[in-house]
């Protein structure tokens, strides 16, 4: 079955990425993780993402499109990446899922993917 992760940071976890003194341990921590779920063979697919400030947001009232710049959460934790993970269950997926660099300063939040709708015949 297949799970996506997704990776929630603090913004000072993210800055993390691109401060020269905690850049290197960062990126250390996050490529040993994706390299032991990828030699795993459970990889489907992942990225990360920009930062939250590059993100526009989209939205429709009353039949007009809305177009924000930026996410407008209402959360101190911000969406830096996702896994997508083929496991056999639940129990699997929380274990790959505790073992991310976010869960211990974050959160990594753990959801089955939804299988793709029967074609029609």
């Amino acid at each position: 079955m297949e799970y996506m992760l997704l990776f929630t940071e603090s913004a000072e976890e993210l800055a993390k990425r691109t401060d020269p003194e905690k850049a290197p341990a960062y990126w250390a921590a996050w490529s040993a993780y994706a390299g032991t779920v990828a030699t795993s063979g459970h990889m489907v697919s992942g990225a990360g993402l920009q930062p939250p400030d590059t993100a526009t947001t989209v939205r429709i009232r009353d039949g007009q499109r809305q177009v924000h710049d930026g996410p407008y959460a209402e959360s101190k934790e911000m969406l830096g990446g996702f896994f997508v993970i083929d496991v056999p269950d639940l129990d699997t997926a929380l274990e790959w899922a505790a073992r991310a660099p976010s869960a211990s300063n974050g959160s990594t939040e753990v959801r089955p993917v939804l299988a793709p709708p029967q074609a029609q015949s």
